[in-house]
C-alpha cells in the first residue's frame, strides 16, 4: 500500500476506536440514568398511592357513612376492652 492510504487506514482506525470508547462511556452512563429513573418512578408511585389513601380517609370522616362507621367501630372496640378488663377481674 501507498502512503496516502496508510494514513488514511490510520486516521479511521483512531477515529473508530474514539467513536467507540465513547459509545461504551455514554451507554454506562444511559444504565446508571435508568436505574435512577425507576427509583423516582417507584417514589412517585408510592406517594401516589399514600395520597389515595388519605383522599379516602378524608372521604371516610365527611361522609355520614363513614362518621357512622368510625363511631361504630370505636364504640364497639371500647365494648371488647371493658369484657377483656371484667374478664380478667374475674379469674
Amino acid at each position: 500500500m501507498e502512503t496516502p492510504a496508510w494514513i488514511l487506514v490510520f486516521i479511521l482506525s483512531i477515529t473508530l476506536f474514539i467513536f467507540l470508547l465513547v459509545a461504551i462511556i455514554l451507554v454506562i452512563k444511559l444504565i446508571g440514568v435508568t436505574k435512577e429513573a425507576k427509583k423516582i418512578v417507584l417514589q412517585g408511585q408510592n406517594i401516589a398511592e399514600k395520597a389515595d389513601d388519605i383522599a379516602d380517609n378524608v372521604r371516610d370522616m365527611t361522609t355520614v357513612g363513614g362518621l357512622v362507621k368510625y363511631f361504630t367501630e370505636s364504640y364497639l372496640d371500647k365494648a371488647e376492652k371493658r369484657k377483656a378488663k371484667k374478664s380478667k377481674k374475674g379469674e
